[in-house]
């Protein structure tokens, strides 16, 4: 893996032996979209620095409804890194219309696939948690806090990026606060 000058350093360059646009035409996209070669743009290290300060600012919130919401905007962000780094619109899914983060992010990385489907089943829930409505309980919350981190981790192995915990960047907010059950 190489690196190239960025805003705050060095960004890692992925492979790019990865996708090369030589190899897939528009023909061979059924799904509409085309991986871009193999390689973080800067608004994928952003999406992935959001997603990682979306993460610490979960660990440190105290309604489970509030962490839960934050955990899955999280992982949203992560997706949308993956997206940024990876896909490329072709004319047919701009004809097609607006889709779900999750459906694009499982057809640009069908090895996050799982991921994709579990966080959409989720999304109903987060909606709700950010209405305001008292629908997650704290354990809820705490186990999709964990799913999250692990899903930016993958994420981060997927862009080549080095990983950094959600509770190392809480850490940098000020002490993680005692959670009462709820």
């Amino acid at each position: 893996m190489s690196t190239r000058a960025g805003g705050a350093g060095q960004v890692p360059v992925a492979d790019p032996r990865v996708w090369s646009r030589r190899e897939l035409s528009p023909r061979d996209a059924p799904l509409g979209l085309l991986p871009r070669p193999g390689r973080s743009t800067r608004g994928a290290a952003e999406l992935l620095e959001a997603a990682r300060h979306g993460l610490a600012e979960a660990t440190l919130a105290l309604r489970p409804a509030e962490r839960y919401a934050l955990a899955h905007l999280a992982a949203l962000r992560a997706a949308a890194s993956v997206l940024a780094a990876r896909a490329q619109p072709t004319r047919r899914a701009r004809q097609r219309g607006p889709r779900s983060a999750w459906v694009l992010l499982a057809e640009v990385s069908p090895e996050l696939g799982e991921w994709a489907a579990f966080f959409a089943a989720g999304a109903g829930k987060r909606a709700a948690a950010e209405a305001g409505l008292d629908i997650v309980t704290t354990r809820e919350a705490d186990d999709l806090l964990r799913d999250v981190e692990i899903f930016v981790a993958l994420v981060e192995d997927t862009l080549g990026v080095p990983h950094q915990t959600a509770l190392d960047l809480a850490n940098g907010f000020g002490a993680v606060p005692s959670r009462r059950a709820g």
